[in-house]
């Protein structure tokens, strides 16, 4: 995946986030994409390989690999990233209709547009507020929906973030209950509840910003 590309689009939504909001994107890349990207890959490997089970009966194997570990946990990271990541897409959305606009009015002519030429249109800054207010404030919502849902579904999937060294399997067609072996265990166990602990600050640092926001549009409203 093209991680380069979501940076360059999440980039510019953070010239017009919050402070808090620019943490997130921070931290986002730093702790989770880099760290996928660098060193989980690197952990993981070709992790099916690597699972070994005292038999050799034809299937069992695969079979008992795809019963404790139904989604692989890097992809499961990456997806739970794109998911996230793609809320920040309606602020982008938002922005570029409205330098479009601002674009459209500065061709016409418009007295009402203050603008001296088009590149400072697109270097404007635009502030969290009015119909941006509420595009940026749902981006948080979802934002913080993927973070909890992902978090259940990786503690469903895998019964705990903790990375077991032994496997006992019955599953067919396994002639008997076979022992299976995961490698590199406690590297694994590590990475995993490192991801999950950046995840939960993600979710603080979401709804510290969310909390920021809505009093200054209660503010408004009054």
């Amino acid at each position: 995946m093209d991680w380069g590309s979501l940076h360059a689009i999440l980039g510019g939504v953070n010239k017009h986030s919050t402070s808090i909001g620019k943490i997130w994107l921070t931290v986002l890349f730093v702790f989770r994409i880099m760290i996928l990207v660098v060193a989980a890959q690197e952990v993981w490997g070709d992790e099916q390989a690597d699972f070994t089970c005292n038999t050799q009966q034809p299937g069992c194997k695969n079979v008992c690999y795809d019963h404790f570990f139904p989604v692989s946990h890097v992809r499961l990271w990456a997806l739970q990233l794109i998911f996230v990541s793609t809320p920040a897409l309606l602020v982008a959305m938002h922005v570029a209709y409205r330098r479009h606009e601002k674009k459209k009015k500065f061709e016409r002519g418009d007295k009402s547009c203050e603008y001296k030429d088009i590149e400072e249109i697109k270097q404007q800054r635009f502030h969290i507020e009015g119909p941006l207010w509420w595009t940026y404030t749902t981006s948080i919502l979802f934002r913080l929906i993927f973070e909890a849902a992902f978090m259940y579904v990786f503690y469903y999937l895998y019964t705990g973030y903790h990375m077991p060294r032994l496997l006992k399997c019955s599953a067919w067609p396994c002639p008997n209950v076979v022992d299976c072996f995961v490698s590199r265990p406690t590297e694994k166990t590590i990475f995993t509840i490192f991801m999950i602990a950046v995840s939960g600050i993600c979710i603080l640092l979401n709804l510290a910003e969310f909390s920021y926001l809505l009093p200054v549009k209660l503010v408004r409203f009054n």
